[in-house]
C-alpha cells in the first residue's frame, strides 16, 4: 500500500515539475538547465531531511519562522547545525531552548560586524565668515 501512495506522489511531483518548467526549459535553457535546477532540488530535500533528523519539531517550527523575517540567520543557524551533525557534536535531537542559544551566538556575532560612526559635537563653522560678502 505504502508503495502505491509513494509512486503516486512521484506522479504528481513530476506532473508538477513539468507543468513548471515545461515551456522555459524545451525553448531555451535545454537540458543543463534542467540537470541544474534538479541538483538544486536534490540538495535542498537532503538539507531539509538533515534538519528534520536532527531538529525536534518546536525547533524546527521556530527556524521557519525566523526564515520568514530573516532569511541569512536561518541558513547561518541552518548551516551550523548541519555541520554539528556532520562532526558529530549533536547527540540528541536539537531542543527549541538549544537553538535559541545557537540564535543568540549567531546574533552576537552580527553585532560585531556593525558600522558605528560618531558625530562630532560642538562642531564650529569656520566657514561663517563668508555668509558675510
Amino acid at each position: 500500500m505504502a508503495d502505491a501512495e509513494l509512486e503516486q506522489i512521484r506522479k504528481a511531483r513530476l506532473e508538477q515539475l513539468k507543468a513548471q518548467g515545461g515551456g522555459a526549459s524545451n525553448a531555451g535553457g535545454g537540458p543543463g538547465a534542467n540537470q541544474a535546477e534538479q541538483q538544486k532540488q536534490q540538495e535542498a530535500e537532503a538539507r531539509q531531511s538533515i534538519l528534520n533528523q536532527i531538529l525536534h519539531p518546536e525547533a524546527a517550527d521556530r527556524l521557519g519562522r525566523i526564515r520568514l523575517v530573516k532569511e541569512e540567520r536561518a541558513n547561518d543557524v541552518e548551516n551550523r547545525l548541519i555541520m554539528l551533525a556532520r562532526t558529530g557534536q549533536l547527540r540528541q535531537k536539537v531542543t527549541e531552548a538549544q537553538l535559541k542559544e545557537l540564535l543568540n551566538a549567531v546574533a552576537d556575532n552580527k553585532e560585531e560586524e556593525k558600522i558605528v560612526v560618531a558625530r562630532r559635537k560642538g562642531w564650529d563653522d569656520e566657514d561663517d565668515d563668508l555668509l558675510d560678502l
